[in-house]
C-alpha cells in the first residue's frame, strides 16, 4: 500500500521559511512526476510546484523565486523549500505523487505565516 507522509509544516513569521518533506513507501516504484499543493480555506486545492524523476520543475507564479522544489530518488522523498513566506501562503499544503498512472496523495500539513 503506498502511502505519502508530509512533515515540516507549523507557524512562521512573514519572511521566515520553512522546508517540508514528503516520504513515500509502499512502492517499490518511484513516483514519474511528484508535486506539492495548497488549499486554503474556502478555496480550492492549487498546484504549488511539481517535479519530475528527471527533476524538470514547473512553479505556480506567486512562489517563483520564493519556493524550490526538489526530490531525492534514492530516498523516495521530496521537499518543498520555502522562504520569504507571505501571509497569503497560509493553507494546508498536500504533497501527491504519481506511480503508473496512479494518483496518491498525503494527509496534508498545516503552514501558517503571521505574526
Amino acid at each position: 500500500q503506498v502511502q505519502l507522509v508530509e512533515s515540516g509544516g507549523g507557524l512562521v513569521q512573514p519572511g521566515g521559511s520553512l522546508r517540508l518533506s514528503c516520504a513515500v513507501s509502499g512502492s517499490f516504484l518511484r513516483p514519474y512526476a511528484m508535486g506539492w499543493y495548497r488549499q486554503a480555506p474556502g478555496k480550492q486545492r492549487d498546484l504549488v510546484a511539481s517535479i519530475t524523476i528527471g527533476s524538470t520543475t514547473n512553479y505556480a507564479d506567486s512562489v517563483k523565486g520564493r519556493f524550490t522544489i526538489s526530490r531525492d530518488n534514492a530516498k523516495n522523498t521530496m521537499y518543498l523549500q520555502m522562504n520569504t513566506l507571505k501571509p497569503e501562503d497560509t493553507a494546508v499544503y498536500y504533497c501527491n505523487a504519481v506511480i503508473r498512472s496512479v494518483s496518491y496523495w498525503g494527509q496534508g500539513t498545516q503552514v501558517t505565516v503571521s505574526s
